[in-house]
């Protein structure tokens, strides 16, 4: 069995830590250790982290320098075979996840579980890719709260950029497997729930995002950067011709004659 380390970073959201730090303290797992990293909180955070001490094996609470200044905090005082970031207001999916598949976690160096989704009018699964391939990397990335990290990742390849203010997770991601050549594996099993309320779903965190994504990706793959867009631009060119043609077949008496296989047939490369 792997030690696992659960790093949960917050700032000013003792409601989301009180949930967060209650779904940690459920799991019954023999070798894990909790961590609790608060940027000096001044609402009842500090409050909520003393009274659950028991279940806490490390916490500070000091102002930090931002959200992968906090992570990274995490990451030095983490002794973990693989490291999870849980942050403050999201939670695991129930009670067991953790002694239900923790003989996943082992040999890879990502291992990523799918992820709740949950939000105004928002209630999905999503599911990582099985193999994954540079499209995805580039475009994409893994769901922070439901990849366990391997801790010597972060020995090879470095701690998070505190430089970004919201894509560091997915430059370090990137450059561990492009880069490092670092082992992946996608389990289909959910392990945790996420709130879409944070920085990253906002329409600011949106644009800030697409910002940040662009600078790497031309100051760390420039070879590959003008190849990528225009391909980008080319598949959403060929989706729409396709999306076009299959809207005339759909009006047109063939169409219409049409049997349900040949248009499952049809919309197969759509």
């Amino acid at each position: 069995m792997s030690k696992l380390s659960i790093i949960t970073i917050n700032y000013n959201n003792a409601s989301g830590l009180q949930r967060t730090i209650e779904s940690v303290a459920a799991q019954q797992y023999s070798d894990m250790e909790y961590i609790v990293v608060d940027g000096g909180s001044t609402d009842e955070s500090l409050e909520i982290i003393k009274q659950h001490e028991k279940f806490i094996n490390k916490w500070v609470s000091e102002k930090d320098n931002g959200i992968y200044n906090a992570l990274n905090k995490g990451i030095k005082m983490a002794t973990g075979d693989y490291l999870l970031f849980l942050n403050s207001g999201d939670h695991f999916y129930d009670s067991a996840v953790l002694n239900k598949y923790h003989h996943h976690i082992e040999k890879e160096d990502l291992i990523a579980f799918d992820i709740h989704f949950f939000g105004p009018g928002y209630n999905k699964i999503g599911k990582h890719i099985d193999n994954l391939n540079f499209t995805f990397l580039f475009e994409d990335t893994f769901a922070h709260q439901s990849i366990f990290i391997r801790r010597n990742l972060f020995d090879k390849v470095g701690l998070y950029d505190e430089t970004l203010k919201i894509v560091a997770d997915w430059k370090f991601f990137i450059h561990a497997i492009v880069f490092h050549r670092s082992t992946y594996k996608a389990v289909h099993e959910v392990l945790s729930t996420y709130y879409l309320d944070g920085i990253s779903g906002s329409p600011e965190g949106v644009i800030l995002r697409n910002k940040e994504r662009k600078t790497i990706l031309k100051n760390d793959f420039s070879l590959f950067y003008d190849d990528y867009i225009n391909a980008k631009k080319n598949r959403k060119l060929l989706a729409m011709n396709r999306f076009v043609m299959l809207q005339q077949l759909e009006k047109s008496y063939l169409g219409r004659k049409c049997s349900s296989l040949v248009l499952k047939f049809m919309t197969q490369f759509s």
